[in-house]
């Protein structure tokens, strides 16, 4: 049985201040909720961030993470850092890494097992542009990012890990795969795990789709048999979007 995950991606927005007021929303908000749901706050309001969600069955997530534990890599923050500072989850191979500063499939993975050695739950990223999906591609694409992000990755502990399906072309451009097309794409992933690592892997692998998410599309998505939960951008930055899709049951 695969428990629904509902993740929000701040991306570089909030101050501390506004930060900690929108976790104590989130909090009061999301009290009596059974799932699971994180939250991925800036670098920045981390600290901050954990304290208000103290008590609160509420995960707190990093936005990214450096390739290497320390040494002279300026501008990076280490996973010994993020760990130092009570984060759960750390979000890699996100499509703005990938096509806006670069990263590499092979720089993903790096950093993918780096996380699990140390612990942290992973939410990995993987999606096609729409110059890719135009071009009928989008099948091999996904599946090349998702064999390389897990290479190496031992079985025991894929229970640590977090498919994230996000089409470039609907990140922050207000269009969004049907619930259908969301479905095929992660049926897709699904049997590439099944094959990796095995029938009862992909049953118990977590798949969230991500690009554009509203509070008027979260049912509808989530109501899709291999669609497990939702990563969400512009519309977890309030609490009056991100509860309802939280509780996006209530919606439909």
């Amino acid at each position: 049985m695969r428990i629904p995950y509902i993740a929000g991606n701040w991306k570089m927005h909030k101050t501390v201040g506004e930060a900690e007021a929108l976790a104590r929303e989130l909090v009061r908000g999301l009290e009596h909720v059974d799932r699971k749901v994180m939250i991925a706050p800036a670098f920045t309001a981390l600290p901050a961030v954990k304290r208000q969600l103290e008590g609160s069955h509420i995960l707190l997530g990093a936005q990214n993470m450096g390739p290497e534990e320390k040494g002279a890599h300026t501008g990076e923050v280490s996973v010994l850092m993020l760990k130092d500072l009570g984060v759960d989850v750390v979000i890699l191979g996100h499509s703005e890494r990938r096509h806006v500063y670069g990263e590499s499939d092979d720089l993903v993975n790096q950093k993918v097992r780096l996380a699990l050695a140390h612990g942290l739950d992973v939410v990995l990223c993987v999606g096609e542009t729409l110059e890719e999906r135009e071009g009928g591609i989008t099948d091999q694409v996904v599946e090349r990012q998702v064999t390389a992000g897990l290479r190496d990755v031992d079985e025991k502990q894929l229970g640590s890990i977090t498919l994230a399906y996000e089409p470039v072309w609907a990140i922050g451009t207000g269009k969004t795969a049907t619930p259908q097309d969301a479905d095929r794409t992660h049926r897709v992933i699904r049997a590439l795990v099944g094959r990796l690592f095995g029938a009862s892997a992909a049953e118990a692998m977590v798949i969230q789709y991500g690009g554009s998410v509203k509070p008027g599309n979260a049912g509808d998505l989530m109501a899709m048999e291999h669609v497990d939960g939702l990563l969400v951008g512009g519309a977890s930055l309030e609490a009056a979007s991100f509860l309802p899709i939280v509780k996006y049951e209530q919606g439909r």
